[in-house]
């Protein structure tokens, strides 16, 4: 299934110029993967204490940030031979950190449909620990879609966009999370079903 993680060779190509430049100065990819969470959690603290709509324009360019970080780390750990166990384990719970950083602080925004944001975050965790868990049978990390990280990143920050603007909030939400909650559900069902067809392909 086509999901906007199969633009990411295009992207990192874009930005390899900038994987070997922060390489040369002695930049890790570790460093790349905490400065993305703290950029996500620094937003999310900022989203939870101003009350301001306006304050939610500051989501899609630093989702977009977050997005050119998290490819960066991984360029630097694969292209200049920085691959450890600890930057497996940040990449992977720093996603997660990130995630409810970022979106669980919508769940604050008067009006907000509580346990529909809570919901989507959930699942989006579950997601995420659907594509790590496939590596626990034998499998390959799982991306599968319909609605992977990019993807999300992609759907929140049009969300952000419109109360920045100052859209009022209204059943459009709500209908726009119940369709991801779904979305999400089947991301989780096609990695894992994903994974168990890799594992059983094998000799």
């Amino acid at each position: 299934m086509i999901t906007l993680y199969s633009l990411k060779p295009g992207f990192q190509k874009l930005l390899r110029p900038v994987a070997r430049w922060l390489h040369d100065h002695g930049v890790s990819a570790n460093q790349i993967t905490v400065a993305a969470l703290l950029l996500s959690l620094a937003t999310g603290a900022a989203l939870c204490g101003w009350a301001a709509p306006v304050v939610w324009l500051l989501v899609p360019p630093v989702l977009l940030l977050r997005m050119a970080l998290n490819a960066l780390d991984g360029m630097l750990a694969r292209d200049f031979q920085q691959p450890t166990p600890l930057g497996a384990l940040l990449n992977e719970l720093g996603d997660v950190l990130a995630d409810i950083g970022l979106y669980l602080p919508l769940a604050l925004v008067p009006g907000a449909p509580v346990a529909w944001v809570v919901a989507f975050v959930l699942l989006a965790l579950l997601s995420e620990f659907s594509g790590v868990v496939a590596v626990l049978i034998g499998a390959g990390r799982r991306y599968d879609g319909p609605l992977g990280k990019s993807d999300r990143a992609l759907l929140f920050g049009g969300i952000a966009l419109l109360l920045g603007f100052g859209l009022s909030l209204g059943f459009w939400l709500t209908a726009i999370l119940l369709v991801a909650s779904g979305l999400l559900a089947m991301t989780c069902f096609n990695r894992l079903r994903a994974a168990l067809r890799e594992v059983s392909s094998c000799p």
